[in-house]
């Protein structure tokens, strides 16, 4: 009677969350159906009554796009253009000239030039602004211009470009691009081997297992992973590669979402290539994503030790699912947790402060958990290395001045001033102050977040009409603000003299220069190497 009683119970409970999942699922689609009728109802009234002509399509573009950045920076959609750029992200392989474009401030700049393609072989430099490709002038050109130098192999395409002040022709012949996942591997001292992994597209492990088996047949007898500047890819790349010095079947990342059927173990399939071997993985604040599932299960599983500074803190995993007409929707459908059961994701985009910008989980709220050594690990924001270097941290102050590009543009000048250098270029003292100077003459402000709210005091001022009653105090605020900068300059000297050479090392002897140069001149890798060839303090890190 009672097993009975328990059976009914059961069954009520069952009916009843299939009967709640039931109309759930009822309501949400009563939602959506009705959000998306009032939605197309604005869009053909809008277009219809509109006073002057609307493009459609592209009403809808800007429509979708900002929609889905109320969600996170990752959930996107993709038009055809798009769809062409991810597949060219993910695989590697295209056919256009070589080199990075930017679009800045409505120009369109080289950002670099990859040795050996189509661009490098007709002269083009970093820092050359395109006017012009085939009939389109970019300055009357919306959409993304490197589009434009990509197609067909052995498609001729005319450029016209500024360079110092001159213009320039040039004639290019399209041609197949491939970018390596690892753009870099060598041979050091002590018989370590150095393996750059730069990006996570198909061709990832293979090449990391490549540059690993060359390596030890050179005779290296240690591994230094560099993931440094890695933003990440392809989640099944990452199981791949942790899989050379990880065993099969062991679990390397676990996906959870609200959609059971992403909700995914991802192990090791394969034979390892070496299970002994001393691994060091250099991680900064750029590793991210892919990245942070290599090295959070290298830490988790005590199978390396990991140095550098606190990697990015994405913890959410894409997948691009098809729409009609050739579109996509790249969605953000789980976040991964390593193997100890921590996730990384360092913002909550599901909760925002009184700006909209997503809000950060606090220290005192972050979790222990242990990797399978015992040693305590956290989550909440990014992968923390075993080895903390303090040099792998960009200031503030750097990555303003990085992402404002006035670093490049500078080094474009230091360029032209001597483009004949023999060797390692460097940047003297006398430069730092030409730099300095340029920063006042080009007025680029750092902007920390008492200059905006400065900013802010002055325009509200001039909106109330009351500009000449604080002009005085405002011209001093101003002027503390100046030496303030010029301190946060001088107090990162050496780290913008250590940005700018390495710029000038990519423009002299391109990406393959600057890595070549860090093996011998980096102090991450210096410390690796110091590690790698302590044993003791190895296995103490990794408690073996």
């Amino acid at each position: 009677m009672k097993r009975l009683f328990k059976r009914k119970i059961m069954f009520t409970g069952v009916a009843l969350a299939f009967l709640l999942v039931g109309v759930s699922f009822k309501n949400d689609f009563f939602e959506i159906a009705k959000q998306i009728e009032i939605f197309t109802s604005v869009f053909k009234t809008v277009n219809q009554n509109y006073v002057d002509e609307t493009n459609a399509g592209e009403m809808m573009d800007i429509a979708i796009k900002n929609m889905l950045k109320e969600l996170d920076p990752y959930t996107v959609f993709f038009n055809e253009q798009d769809v062409l750029k991810y597949k060219i992200n993910t695989t590697g392989e295209y056919t256009g000239i070589g080199a990075m474009v930017q679009r800045n401030e409505g120009k369109v700049f080289l950002k670099e030039i990859y040795k050996g393609f189509p661009a490098d072989k007709a002269g083009l430099k970093a820092g050359d602004e395109l006017i012009q490709i085939g009939d389109v002038t970019l300055k009357e050109y919306p959409d993304d211009a490197a589009q434009l130098l990509k197609g067909a192999k052995n498609t001729s395409v005319n450029i016209l470009y500024l360079r110092q002040g001159k213009t320039f022709n040039t004639n290019i012949v399209l041609n197949e691009v491939d970018i390596k996942a690892v753009p870099y591997y060598a041979l050091l001292q002590d018989k370590i081997g150095y393996i750059v992994l730069s990006k996570f597209n198909e061709k990832a492990s293979a090449e990391t297992k490549a540059a690993l088996l060359d390596l030890k047949q050179q005779g290296a007898t240690k591994i230094i992973l560099d993931l440094r500047a890695n933003p990440g890819g392809l989640l099944h790349e990452a199981v791949n590669i942790c899989n050379l010095f990880v065993a099969k079947n062991e679990l390397i990342v676990t996906t959870k979402s609200k959609n059971i059927k992403y909700n995914l173990e991802y192990r090791t399939k394969n034979e390892p290539t070496d299970l002994e071997i001393p691994l060091a993985v250099i991680v900064d604040g750029k590793s991210a994503s892919a990245s942070e599932i290599v090295a959070g299960a290298i830490q988790d599983l005590d199978r390396g030790v990991i140095l550098g500074s606190r990697s990015f803190g994405k913890g959410l995993v894409q997948r691009p699912l098809d729409l009609s007409y050739g579109t996509q929707v790249k969605v953000t459908i789980s976040r991964y947790y390593t193997p100890s059961g921590r996730c990384i994701q360092e913002l909550d985009y599901s909760k925002k402060d009184e700006n909209k910008k997503a809000v950060k989980k606090a220290q005192k709220e972050y979790t222990a958990f242990k990797t399978k050594a015992g040693r305590t690990v956290y989550d909440g924001g990014g992968v923390r290395p075993d080895v903390e270097i303090a040099s792998t941290k960009l200031a503030s102050c750097t990555e303003i001045l990085l992402k404002n590009d006035a670093i490049f543009n500078f080094a474009t000048q230091l360029y032209y001033k001597n483009p004949t250098v023999s060797g390692v270029p460097s940047v003297t003292d006398a430069d730092f102050l030409a730099f300095k100077s340029y920063i006042k003459q080009e007025k680029i402000i750092l902007d920390t977040k008492t200059s905006k709210a400065l900013k802010a005091v002055l325009e509200n001022a001039k909106k109330e009409q009351i500009e000449e009653q604080i002009t005085v105090a405002y011209k001093q605020l101003e002027t503390a603000l100046e030496k303030s900068q010029e301190a946060a300059l001088e107090k990162n000297k050496e780290q913008i003299k250590k940005q700018l050479q390495e710029e000038l090392i990519i423009r002299h002897n391109y990406r393959e220069g600057l890595y070549l140069y860090y093996t011998k001149n980096n102090p991450e890798i210096e410390q690796a190497i110091n590690l790698l060839n302590n044993a003791p303090q190895y296995q103490s890190i990794l408690k073996k």
